[in-house]
This record gives structure tokens, sequence and C-alpha cells, in this order.
């Protein structure tokens, strides 16, 4: 197996911020509300009725989000199976009582591409990514992973950069989430993103491998007619 080249480490981040308008305030906000006031650029969630403000991002963070982004676009670019979004594109799920969160990574696959609307999707994502924290390990691993599952994500990744570790998810018929393990050269197949897997150690490295190496490995061949491909006939 080839080697992994490594991606050199970025010059800044992209900074986050609240928009002019005021923040809506009183006992409940609809979504509809919060919707109104976060822009594009906002990092904020919708929980209950409730707005909850995010906090920035570390680069290990980004880095990490970033590349899984990049990879799983392009894979699913590849073999035509969807879209990949970002924080912090939103993902509605539940009714007046539900959460508008904005999960690091999502995928949508064709099948459900109904569900995307301007600005969010409306109902469970097919995969949810994120990328944990001390800030946010409550939230993530307790708060979300039951919100996602009685919202009917049916792949959710957990990725802790602190403690080097990742879990994988798929929720059964019944509505729990069960972990699943690694194979035996330590990678993790995709239920919802077919032929798609992943070594987490790669995401380990620093600074991290680039995605173009990470395709190669992936993707195979597919990948290596895809990069050799003449540019568009409209550029």
């Amino acid at each position: 197996m080839s080697q992994l080249q490594k991606k050199p480490e970025p010059l800044m981040a992209y900074p986050y911020h609240l928009p002019d308008k005021p923040v809506p305030n009183g006992p409940y906000i609809s979504y509809e509300e919060f919707f109104d006031w976060a822009d594009e650029d906002t990092l904020a969630e919708w929980v209950d009725g409730r707005i909850h403000l995010g906090s920035p991002a570390s680069w290990q963070h980004q880095q990490i989000a970033g590349l899984l982004y990049e990879v799983l676009t392009t894979y699913s670019r590849l073999f035509d199976l969807g879209v990949v979004l970002q924080n912090p594109f939103q993902m509605k799920l539940g009714g007046q009582r539900g959460s508008g969160r904005e999960p690091d990574v999502m995928f949508l696959s064709k099948l459900h591409q109904a569900r995307l609307e301007n600005g969010l999707v409306r109902g469970p994502a097919d995969l949810v990514i994120e990328i944990t924290s001390p800030e946010s390990e409550w939230r993530d691993r307790y708060i979300k992973f039951q919100e996602y599952a009685i919202g009917g994500v049916p792949e959710y990744w957990l990725v802790d950069p602190g403690q080097q570790q990742a879990e994988f998810y798929r929720l059964d018929d019944q509505g729990h989430y069960h972990s699943q393990p690694l194979d035996a050269e330590n990678r993790y197949t995709s239920q919802v993103l077919p032929g798609f897997w992943l070594k987490p150690a790669w995401l380990w490295l620093q600074p991290l491998p680039d995605a173009q190496d990470i395709l190669k490995l992936v993707g195979g061949e597919t990948f290596a007619v895809y990069q050799n491909r003449p540019p568009r006939s409209d550029l």
C-alpha cells in the first residue's frame, strides 16, 4: 500500500460571527424565528425552542473536519452518491420541540435529496460526523447521540482528536445505535457510502494526509480515471 503524503499546516482559520440582528428572546423561540435570525456563517444551534451559541473550533478540529469533507465530497461526486455538507449548514430534526443542529460534516444520499432545502436539511442526513472536544464531548456523546438516533440518522461517526479515537455507530430497526468494530486492517467501511472505507489512524497524523492520497487508496481505478479527465468544456 502506498504511503500517504502529509498535508501542510494551514496558515489561518475561518472566523465565525453572530448576525447583526438582535438575538431573539423569550421562553420559546420557533425554529422559523431562529432560522430567520441566523445567517450562513452563524455558529449556533436550535434545541427545543432555545438558541445555543457555539464555541470556536480548534485548529485540529478544523483540519480533520476539512479533510473528511474534502474526501467525502470527492468520493460522493466520483460515484454519484449524493451531497456532502459542512458546518454551519443546518439539519432540522423533529417537530416544534425538536432540534436544529449544525453537524461538522454530513452526507445526504441522492435518495433523500428532497430533504435538502435552502440552508438546511429537513430531516435526517444519511451520515453525521461530529469532531468532539472537551467542551462538546457531553453534548456530542450523549445529547446529540440520542437526538440523532431518535431523529433517524442511519450512521453517526464520533471523532475525538484529543483521545485519538473514532467511534462508528449504525442505527438498527428499533432506532438504537450500535458501535461498529474495525476490520482486521483497522478500517471502517461505511454502510451508507457504498465502497467507502477509512483508517481512523489517518486522522491523527501530523500534519494530516492529503485528501488526494486517501482517495487513491479508497477510490482505486475510478479515482485515477477521474484525476485524468479533461477539463469541462464550459470552463
